[in-house]
C-alpha cells in the first residue's frame, strides 16, 4: 500500500554510478559484484543469501540501463556467472 511522503525524515534523490565511476575499465564483473559495488561494498563481501538477492533486485535493471555502455563475456566454465564491463568509448 502506497504511504504519504510527509511519512519519511528525508527523501533523497535516486541517483545511481555510471559503469565508467562504478567498473574498472580493465576488470569484468560478474553480477553479484556488481550488485555489491552498487551499495558501496567490497566486490568479494560475503552476504547471506537473503540480503544478496535483494541487492540482485537493484543490480540486474542497472545492468540492463547501462547495456549499451557494457560489454559481456560468456562464462569461462559451467559453473560461473557471466561477467560484465565497461564498453570502450
Amino acid at each position: 500500500m502506497p504511504v504519504p511522503k510527509d511519512d519519511f525524515d528525508a527523501l533523497h534523490p535516486c541517483d545511481f554510478y555510471t559503469p565508467a565511476e562504478l567498473l574498472d575499465d580493465d576488470r569484468m564483473y560478474t553480477v553479484y559484484e556488481i550488485a555489491r559495488l552498487l551499495q558501496d561494498l567490497d566486490a568479494d563481501e560475503e552476504l547471506d543469501p537473503e540480503t544478496e538477492n535483494v541487492l540482485l533486485d537493484w543490480a540486474i535493471p542497472w545492468i540492463m540501463f547501462h547495456s549499451e555502455d557494457l560489454v559481456v563475456a560468456e562464462p569461462r566454465d559451467e559453473e560461473e556467472p557471466g561477467y560484465y564491463g565497461v564498453a570502450e568509448a
